[in-house]
């Protein structure tokens, strides 16, 4: 009973939270370039002034995201980029620290500011600044060029590069804020990922989710069925201790 009881109470927690993992996964379905948070359980003893033989606990592991690409569709967007193969495009995070990301609806704020869900995106000198008003094209590789309002075709000039990377198998991971980072050298140094001149885009395309809301409407009904089912366990070893202990008390 004793072994009965930990294993359910730690297994209903993870479920919880591999639920909320789930649901995530499947809010953001439609995001672009948005690649889907992955979670798995393991069993491992209770440690402590808690360790029995009989005590096991049910413990969480986010091994990482699914790299998969997502499908790319046309939108025919002079703003909307899709990165190819394995270039992620370079932003500035909320503490001013370099991070990627693979979602390519760009935007531009009133300040000229060229943005990505709001992160600044990264130039090779920096935060990248259109002029208002002109009319801006991205090429394969990620070459701005601008026309200024009015201006016939012939004034088209190059006005900045995007910092595109290509970071090795597992050189990724994945921040709380949902953008990633280089993993940390030895010293605990995260140190920004050169710029690929190699790497390449489509203008006009965005790659979708790789989020398959199937699976996780799937996943969201077992996560819920193996919860009631850890909480039944949980009420049925309650049940025999108490029938236990009005056993001992006939004594």
């Amino acid at each position: 009973m004793d072994r009965l009881l930990y294993t359910a109470m730690s297994g209903a927690r993870q479920s919880m939270e591999q639920q909320s993992v789930v649901s995530n996964n499947l809010a953001n379905a439609t995001t672009s370039g948005f690649r889907a948070q992955l979670y798995a359980l393991r069993a491992v003893p209770v440690q402590g002034d808690a360790l029995l033989a009989t005590r096991t606990s049910v413990v969480a592991s986010t091994p990482g995201a699914d790299f998969r690409s997502g499908p790319v569709n046309a939108t025919g967007r002079e703003l909307d980029i899709a990165l190819q193969g394995n270039a992620w495009l370079a932003v500035q995070s909320s503490d001013g620290s370099e991070a990627y990301t693979r979602r390519g609806d760009l935007q531009v704020d009133a300040t000229g500011m060229l943005s990505s869900a709001g992160h600044p995106v990264m130039g090779e000198n920096g935060p990248v600044i259109v002029p208002l008003g002109a009319r801006i094209s991205i090429g394969v590789d990620g070459t701005i060029s601008a026309i200024g309002a009015g201006e016939d075709p012939e004034s088209l000039v190059q006005i900045a590069r995007l910092k595109l990377v290509t970071p090795d198998d597992g050189g990724l991971q994945r921040g709380t804020d949902g953008l990633f980072r280089a993993v940390p050298d030895m010293a605990g140094n995260v140190i920004p990922l050169a710029q690929n001149e190699q790497a390449r885009l489509i203008s006009g395309s965005l790659e979708g989710s790789n989020v398959s809301p199937v699976e996780s409407m799937v996943a969201m009904i077992d996560n819920a069925r193996r919860y009631d089912m850890q909480l039944k366990v949980i009420e049925s070893a309650d049940e025999n201790g108490r029938q236990a202990d009005s056993l001992l008390s006939l004594d």
